[in-house]
């Protein structure tokens, strides 16, 4: 991409988001009334809404027939279409793939979740993604032709090529390269691809009224990750493991785990690792539906499971709240709800490791207020590119190479 083609297409894309800004914050307006909001030419501005009618992400609402003083011909007012898709996140886990769709207001318009085989090829996921994504829009009427950036989390650790070195994730599974060319030949907009469990920490970051500052936090799903929040900032380290705390060692003499390694804290905090101890343990648990239940009546086997779970948990959470002095510790994950148990058993052993530290320097370990939505919500979060916490991201629109390809209506 030569620098001055790089260039326009920033210029283009920002004065987009200011057409689009305008009408999401004032409603229907006219082009007259754009141009003198956003402070483009009448030609600039045309050609902007031109294109945005095209794509779709703009529609004619009606006229200014009712208000318009003398005979003049009426001029049309433009709106935001609310069917349209502007910001795409997804989020690959080892066994589902969840979709989060936002319209030019930041509003989740549709989101789905499909599941999978653990951990098929990276060709597989895509036609299943792409297959959500296509059921979505049939059910809900949401199209995606005026997308303005994706954002797509992927299993853990995963780092793009940096400095020249290339993609890469854990030793023995192949990393998800292409997963952005084929998202970005498909739809015609920017792609960004990062660690989905620190884009959740993200999510959950942002969530919150106040500033956080200085955040671990550790997602419990078909896999096991972490993000982190220091000084304001989401760590990506730099290759971009920072934060795999589902690898950090909790058992030397425990499983082998899908990152060649033995007893790592994923082996035993999983979703999958979970269920499997409770029925060794003697419970009838084969699913968090089962599971739900069996916390629901008491059942002791399953308690002392999550409570053994619970303090592998907090003790590689101590080493790392040791290491960073955190202000929160957040667990996440669909099972958080369901075994609250886990959280608590957690939190009290966090406690005990970190009972040096003086008492006014708090550490709540809280459960997410996010769901499994997490990932797919934080990457959207993410190529909206408005938090503070993104400082030294890549900025979509900078630095994405424009597709030829024609965008698709689906």
């Amino acid at each position: 991409m030569s620098t001055t083609t790089g260039v326009h297409a920033l210029v283009r894309r920002t004065h987009e988001e200011r057409v689009l800004a305008a009408l999401r914050a004032h409603g229907a307006l006219s082009r007259g009334e754009l141009a003198k909001r956003v402070g483009l030419s009448r030609t600039t501005l045309s050609e902007i809404t031109a294109n945005l009618l095209q794509r779709g992400a703009i529609i004619v609402a009606d006229t200014d027939a009712a208000t318009r003083a003398g005979s003049g011909r009426p001029a049309e007012r433009l709106a935001l279409d609310p069917d349209s898709g502007q910001f795409l996140g997804v989020d690959f886990g080892h066994r589902r793939v969840h979709v989060a769709v936002a319209d030019a207001s930041h509003e989740i318009i549709a989101q789905g979740v499909e599941r999978y085989d653990d951990d098929p090829p990276w060709a597989e996921r895509l036609e299943i993604a792409f297959d959500l994504i296509d059921r979505l829009s049939r059910d809900t009427g949401v199209h995606f032709g005026a997308l303005q950036s994706i954002g797509i989390g992927v299993p853990g650790p995963y780092t793009g090529a940096r400095a020249g070195m290339p993609a890469v994730s854990w030793k023995n599974q192949l990393a998800p390269d292409g997963v952005d060319l084929a998202f970005a030949e498909r739809f015609g907009a920017p792609v960004v691809v990062d660690n989905n469990t620190r884009l959740a920490a993200l999510a959950e970051a942002i969530s919150r009224p106040d500033a956080v500052d200085n955040l671990i936090y550790l997602r419990l799903s078909d896999g096991v990750g972490g993000g982190l929040v220091v000084s304001g900032r989401l760590v990506t380290g730099s290759r971009g493991f920072a934060g795999e705390l589902g690898h950090v060692t909790a058992n030397p003499s425990g499983a082998a785990c899908r990152c060649g390694k033995r007893g790592c804290l994923e082996t035993i905090a999983s979703v999958p690792s979970i269920l499997r101890a409770c029925g060794e343990a003697g419970a009838d648990v084969e699913t968090l539906d089962d599971l739900a239940e069996a916390v629901a009546k008491g059942d002791p086997a399953v308690d002392a499971v999550l409570r053994e779970v619970g303090s592998s948990v907090g003790r590689v959470l101590g080493a790392a709240a040791m290491t960073l002095n955190p202000r929160e510790v957040v667990i996440g994950g669909e099972i958080v709800r369901i075994a609250p148990v886990l959280v608590e058993q957690a939190a009290a052993t966090l406690r005990y490791e970190l009972y040096s530290i003086p008492s006014d320097q708090p550490h709540i370990v809280r459960a997410a207020q996010l769901r499994d939505s997490d990932g797919a919500l934080g990457a959207i979060a993410a190529i909206f590119h408005q938090s503070p916490l993104l400082a030294g991201y890549p900025d979509p629109a900078a630095s994405a190479e424009p597709v030829q390809q024609q965008r698709s209506a689906l």
